[in-house]
């Protein structure tokens, strides 16, 4: 970009809203992004860490989504159709059936929400207060599951609930998610016990929801054991099991669904982030049939849906999900991640790793060592991120499509960066 083009950075400032956050960590303005970099007004380039939160699986601007796009643009397809039928969604939803749902043996109705996680988990609580006529929802500790207030309800973080300024965040009963309570501690036996005295003061529940693995709550992640036992639970009380896999969906964990390896069915799933494949807002939620009890508009929104994410994401499904050489790719890419972050660990006392498959991390045991990190890291030509109660864990969330060369690379970057922080606060401790 010519210098006289560089945009005026003080109008973030005047005008907007000090709500803004990754701006803060990563104090630039972006002009492009191709695959897994990012530039700057400046002509930096970046290694792209972050994805958008998991919303650019497959990186930025890939190729045969964008010339689907720009056909479909051209042609004058159809860009906004609130829930009317269109040849987008149809292709969409066929592609999700034959290469998604069927060779899972997975049987779902596919309703367009709103074009965020939150409103697809909206949704989903809704409906299930509908088909059970209770109110409480087992939600759990750590989980985040959206920013609007119902959603807000069944986040556990302070920082994001106090945004409520005071507003009811209730019929939301929050118990231990697996692990939360140290080794050792059986979580799931502590919700049964919980769940089944009649005397412990939580109501009969509408819903279970939980996250495979927990994105912003620290990638904590759930065992096959404990998800098969929280979904055992539901049906046994006749409540309905959502399962958030909104940043964990998508093959993030190494496998389309993040409960596939638990062997599980939701009764509901919820999508969102790389679902449309190009970063364009597009969410839905998966019903089991028999739960499907709406009745026209009962629940809507003008943006339901969004047939530039259906053609997008038609595309990603088709190209990446059609045979399983995709999926084995990113068993591979994980031990390069597993193999990486244990050799950042191994700097920091204490320090262990979480997650799982391409959602993994180091918990440093400090958000401000933590910060420290990823700020060095930005120095270097790295966006990366924070998530935890307290920030304390390094995660990194690289789209799955990083040649192995710019992955390894890039956590080069990263152990360099939490070698020169670790090194110099040292030195101050020393002095």
């Amino acid at each position: 970009m010519p210098k006289d083009m560089t945009p005026d950075t003080t109008i973030y400032e005047r005008r907007e809203s000090e709500a803004r956050s990754y701006c803060r960590s990563f104090p630039t303005t972006f002009v492009k992004a191709q695959g897994s970099e990012m530039t700057d007004a400046d002509g930096n380039t970046y290694i792209d860490f972050l994805a958008g939160c998991s919303s650019l699986n497959y990186g930025h601007g890939d190729p045969d989504m964008k010339a689907a796009l720009i056909e479909h643009i051209s042609r004058d397809g159809i860009s906004h159709g609130l829930d009317m039928h269109t040849d987008a969604k149809a292709d969409f939803l066929e592609a999700y059936e034959k290469h998604i749902l069927e060779p899972r043996g997975l049987d779902y109705k596919i309703m367009m929400t709103g074009p965020t996680g939150t409103n697809a988990v909206e949704a989903a609580i809704k409906l299930a207060r509908k088909v059970t006529g209770r109110r409480n929802v087992i939600a759990f500790t750590n989980g985040f599951h959206g920013m609007t207030l119902g959603s807000l309800a069944l986040t556990g973080n302070s920082g994001k609930r106090n945004g409520a300024g005071g507003a009811h965040l209730g019929d939301v009963t929050h118990l231990p998610y697996d692990g939360s309570m140290g080794d050792g501690v059986d979580t799931l036996q502590f919700i049964e016990a919980m769940l089944e005295n009649g005397s412990s003061g939580v109501d009969a529940p509408a819903a279970f929801i939980f996250e495979p693995v927990q994105g912003e709550g620290g990638l904590n992640a759930a065992s096959d054991e404990w998800m098969q036992g929280v979904a055992r639970l539901a049906k046994r009380l006749g409540a309905l099991l959502i399962v958030d896999d909104i940043q964990s969906g998508c093959g993030r964990t190494g496998t389309y669904f993040a409960f596939e390896r638990a062997g599980i069915e939701p009764d509901m799933v919820t999508q969102a982030k790389s679902l449309s494949g190009y970063g364009l807002p597009f969410a839905a939620l998966l019903i089991k049939p028999e739960h499907d009890i709406w009745k026209p508009a009962e629940h809507n929104g003008t943006f339901r849906g969004n047939n530039h994410a259906f053609v997008t994401g038609r595309v990603a499904i088709e190209k990446f999900w059609a045979d399983k050489s995709f999926e084995s790719e990113l068993q591979s890419k994980a031990t390069v991640l597993t193999t990486g972050l244990q050799e950042v660990a191994d700097l920091i006392p204490g320090a262990k790793l979480k997650g799982r498959g391409l959602m993994q991390g180091v918990d440093v045991g400090s958000g401000e060592l933590a910060g420290e990190i990823c700020a060095r890291a930005f120095e270097k030509g790295l966006i990366i991120e924070t998530s935890g109660a307290d920030d304390e864990v390094v995660k990194v969330l690289a789209p799955l499509t990083t040649p192995d060369e710019m992955f390894r690379k890039g956590l080069g970057i990263l152990l360099e960066a939490a070698r020169d922080v670790t090194d110099n606060n040292n030195k101050i401790a020393a002095e």
